[in-house]
């Protein structure tokens, strides 16, 4: 235990002398936050619009209204012609155009079907998606509206009441800050984890560890211990911030949710001391430690749902300790769940955590490589 404790006073001196590192960890969680939480938004609103309206009719303008008050639609411009509108959506000023055309009101006094066109700029699928299916909801109320006028004030025959739990308002930043705040966990401990111990051999301070009697298990246990600590630090930071800015609840036990993350944090490091045991340098540790991030973020269903995934690429995610945990922290912050409902997720990590860490200790030699 005493020599344990050698390597972790060692840590944490060597923490304190590395400023700079010290400066990333409290700052790396505040900044990516506050970058991908106010930047990743899956609900595009205020999209700019452009009416080309040749009815000029309460019609239309009621129509229209009720595209404003949806959120979704900025009337920027009023076109002239077809022509205009196209220019518009082909020079990026707006997103989309809406086309009534000169018999609109006729069509609806009449009892007709009124066209109304709607052109949406498709290069981002993003935000064609939410203009069409907006636009589409708008027609189909307004449409029941009139039906229900027309009929003399009969019942609409279906009565369809949608409840969204958990997110009813479908606010992005509480499904993504969470998310966040697993990939800020598995950048820092990867890349710290394998960088530093990449460069103490390449200073040569590994090498004076080796000559003394220290067991291999107690040096990567000294070694980990640290920043399991600094782990938990940026986990208090992101959860302060999500809270505090983001208003993100946290419905569960804040406890539970310490305590399970520790298994994520161990097996985030058990990855890197892995990593530090492969690379000779440190650009080839930061290389790997890279090589790991970028299918965390793609294949763990961080930005993307793992359901609409092919299911060879759903068991390739299942090869990243972050699919795991991200279920773990959605659950407890969003949902407020038990352990009883995780405990799948939890025995994934731990069996990351101890393979990992079994085969770092394993491949560490006492020598001079």
């Amino acid at each position: 235990m005493s020599r344990i404790l050698s390597i972790l006073y060692k840590e944490f001196l060597q923490m304190k002398r590395d400023r700079l590192t010290i400066g990333l960890i409290f700052m790396l969680p505040l900044v990516q936050l506050l970058l991908f939480g106010f930047a990743i938004q899956t609900e595009v609103k205020h999209v700019s619009t452009v009416v080309f309206d040749q009815s000029l009719s309460p019609e239309s303008r009621d129509l229209l209204d009720a595209f404003v008050a949806s959120g979704y639609f900025d009337i920027t411009a009023a076109a002239g012609s077809y022509n205009e509108v196209t220019r518009m959506i082909d020079s990026g000023k707006a997103k989309v155009g809406i086309i009534f055309p000169p018999d609109f009101s006729r069509n609806l006094a009449r009892g007709d079907t009124a066209t109304v066109q709607v052109l949406a700029d498709a290069t981002d699928s993003m935000v064609s998606s939410t203009a069409v299916a907006t636009a589409n909801s708008i027609g189909l109320l307004k449409s029941q509206n009139i039906i229900a006028q027309r009929a003399g004030g009969m019942n609409i025959p279906y009565d369809i009441r949608v409840r969204p739990w958990y997110n009813p308002d479908g606010i992005t930043a509480y499904y993504m800050v969470p998310a966040i705040l697993g990939i800020i966990v598995t950048m820092t401990m990867v890349m710290m984890t394998s960088m530093g111990i990449v460069r103490e051999r390449e200073k040569g301070t590994l090498e004076q560890l080796m000559v003394t009697p220290i067991r291999s298990y107690e040096l990567m246990i000294g070694k980990i211990i640290p920043y399991i600590a600094l782990g938990y630090l940026q986990i208090t930071v992101a959860l302060l911030v999500g809270r505090i800015i983001f208003q993100v609840p946290i419905r569960g036990s804040l406890l539970q949710l310490y305590i399970l993350t520790l298994f994520f944090i161990t097996a985030s490091l058990g990855l890197g001391i892995l990593i530090s045991n492969i690379a000779k340098t440190q650009m080839q540790a930061f290389q790997m430690s890279f090589f790991v991030l970028l299918p965390s973020i793609l294949l763990s269903g961080f930005m993307f749902p793992r359901e609409a995934m092919p299911e060879i690429i759903q068991y390739l995610g299942n090869l990243i300790p972050l699919t795991f945990y991200l279920t773990i922290i959605r659950g407890i912050v969003l949902k407020g769940i038990g352990i009883q409902y995780l405990i799948p997720q939890v025995m994934a990590l731990l069996t990351f955590s101890v393979v990992l860490i079994t085969i770092s200790i394993l491949k560490f030699k006492k020598k001079i490589a």
